[in-house]
């Protein structure tokens, strides 16, 4: 569980985390004062995060964070993005999960460098985590950055990485529902990208109902149909990124 959102346990024990952690608990109770501590818990992050900007600015470098709930098929999806387009951009690619270096020994196949963040206990990328792999990783002047967030639908949507587009991860293996039930990552994001099309004959899913659910939580978001295994609509997904990173 993870205590920097407050999706965990809050007692004063750190579970692998060098953060400050600030509850603001209003108890009201009949005769008691309470008073709010007043500081937004997020304020240390999303400064950081503006300063990563300003580097990833600076040096004309495009960060894209992208997110979803666990097997939506994201890294499969970045293996065929790189290994089809490496050679029209330079990339360079953080990994985050909890643990292992599965997802990070997958890209580095592809040749392109990566850097794995294993967050621990925490179930996303903060903006420190992000700032310490960039530093590692030293992507060049002009690349593009793709960070793969940990696999959750809530947790991740808080956290700004200093990125210049969010792009949310959906396959037709999960619900049409997703964007209702979880509204803050849909709201955030710039692209949504519906994967496993090839599935389609196969579930009980019907994309112009996840479309319509996802444009009532969010009116500009805009959707891509793709098949990452098969390929199928990856082209859309490449004129889109070749023409939003220059």
């Amino acid at each position: 569980m993870c205590d920097t959102c407050g999706c965990g346990d809050t007692n004063e024990h750190s579970h692998g985390h060098d953060h400050d952690h600030l509850h603001d608990h209003d108890h009201s109770h009949e005769g008691q004062v309470t008073i709010p501590v007043g500081r937004d818990i997020l304020d240390m992050n999303n400064r950081l995060a503006e300063r990563t900007r300003g580097y990833f600015e600076a040096r004309n470098i495009y960060a894209i964070n992208i997110m979803s709930s666990p097997g939506s098929g994201k890294t499969t999806f970045l293996e065929r993005t790189l290994m089809e387009l490496k050679g029209d951009k330079n990339f360079f690619v953080i990994e985050g999960d909890q643990q292992t270096r599965r997802d990070a020994d997958r890209i580095s196949a592809t040749g392109v460098p990566v850097v794995q963040v294993n967050t621990g206990s925490a179930c996303h990328l903060d903006a420190g985590m992000v700032n310490r792999a960039v530093k590692d990783l030293n992507p060049e002047n002009g690349s593009v950055l793709l960070i793969e967030n940990v696999g959750n639908l809530i947790c991740p949507a808080m956290f700004d990485l200093g990125e210049m587009s969010r792009i949310v991860m959906m396959s037709v293996t999960e619900g049409e529902d997703k964007p209702l039930k979880y509204p803050g990552m849909f709201r955030t994001s710039n692209l949504c990208i519906i994967n496993k099309t090839d599935l389609l004959p196969y579930v009980d899913y019907k994309v112009e109902n996840a479309v319509e659910n996802g444009l009532k939580v969010n009116g500009r978001l805009k959707f891509l149909e793709v098949s990452a295994l098969t390929g199928a609509g990856m082209e859309e997904w490449y004129k889109w990124l070749l023409a939003n990173t220059g």
